[in-house]
């Protein structure tokens, strides 16, 4: 039990310091240089504009994705009924933080359940990749099973574990076990990273290991080595490491033809224009909307209302009244 409560007060200690401290990182997404060619002559009703998309068969209302922020703890399970509330209220996806402290105490499963909040929204389990190889495919299977998901993600945190002073460091055989995963399980599982960014090369195996979606997770958002950081007051020498979004983004969707969630550091409807140009499927949101959470459903809702509507006008200036005009008309230059 020991570990456990170790487990817990690490994820205390994740929401306290996203809330408190300034953990992003200092260089930008990439997406700073790239701009939306203006159309000064629109032929679309921006009242007309349709933001609907879908996701591994799943309809969506917006092309948004709130990213996994938390779990284990009882802010936690107020956090994620905050957000899946939410994300059934717009018609988004919604991804649960890691549900290793879920396996470890069954008790921790509350903190996980949001199906009576969000009984047909898109919601998606956690697990980390290094922890993979502790358990058996009937454990992993039940992280989607027992909560009723559409989904599993498997996080990628190896910058984050190398500096966590209790990090899992020993990732030989990682590749492997997400194969197995993939190829063992009947829902579709989602390999993310969680702000370091995935490069075409790592996007190429995660092919190869039969996954269905790729989420980027680009530097330029949260850096969780920053968050480490702050928690062990240690050395800042890797708190800028990773692979900018805009950069990630373009080499995995060069590489691979997979269904892609671009986040990390996506900050404005232009930068989710932006990415949606550039391959994206999905654009992904977690570190703006953990205030929101802690306030209440309506900060959150109004949140990405606010993101949509910022989206729609982009739309509407480079002469798109859907998603898919959007990536055909739009002229996206390198500045």
């Amino acid at each position: 039990m020991a570990e456990d409560k170790t487990i817990e007060n690490r994820k205390a200690d994740h929401i306290r310091i996203c809330l408190d401290e300034d953990v992003s990182f200092s260089k930008k997404t990439g997406f700073e240089r790239y701009e939306l060619e203006h159309c000064a002559l629109p032929d679309v009703n921006i009242g007309d504009i349709d933001l609907s998309t879908g996701f591994l068969g799943k309809p969506f209302n917006y092309p948004f994705f709130i990213c996994a922020i938390t779990g284990g703890t009882n802010e936690a399970e107020k956090i994620n009924k905050t957000l899946a509330k939410a994300a059934e209220s717009l018609g988004i996806g919604f991804g649960l933080g890691s549900q290793r402290a879920m396996l470890k105490d069954p008790s921790k499963k509350k903190s996980y359940e949001v199906r009576d909040v969000a009984p047909s929204a898109f919601i998606a389990g956690n697990i980390g990749a290094v922890q993979l190889p502790e358990y058996n495919i009937e454990q992993i299977d039940s992280l989607v099973s027992d909560l009723r998901l559409d989904a599993l993600c498997i996080h990628l945190n190896a910058a984050q574990e190398a500096v966590q002073k209790e990090g899992d460091t020993n990732w030989q055989g990682v590749f492997h076990k997400i194969k197995e995963v993939a190829s063992s399980v009947k829902f579709p599982v989602i390999v993310k990273e969680v702000g370091n960014g995935i490069s075409g090369r790592v996007a190429k195996e995660l092919k190869e290991c039969k996954v269905s979606a790729i989420d980027i997770a680009g530097a330029g958002g949260t850096s969780w080595t920053k968050v480490e950081q702050y928690r062990n007051n240690s050395s800042d020498t890797f708190n800028e490491w990773g692979i900018p979004t805009a950069q990630a983004l373009t080499e995995v969707r060069q590489e691979v033809k997979l269904p892609l969630i671009a986040s990390g550091g996506i900050r404005s409807g232009i930068d989710a224009a932006k990415a949606l140009v550039m391959g994206a499927n999905l654009v992904g949101f977690a570190l703006p909307v953990l205030k929101p959470a802690t306030e209440g459903f309506e900060e959150v809702v109004a949140y990405f209302e606010r993101i949509a509507k910022e989206l729609r006008t982009a739309m509407f200036l480079v002469n798109a009244s859907n998603l898919e005009e959007l990536r055909r008309n739009a002229v996206l230059k390198y500045i």
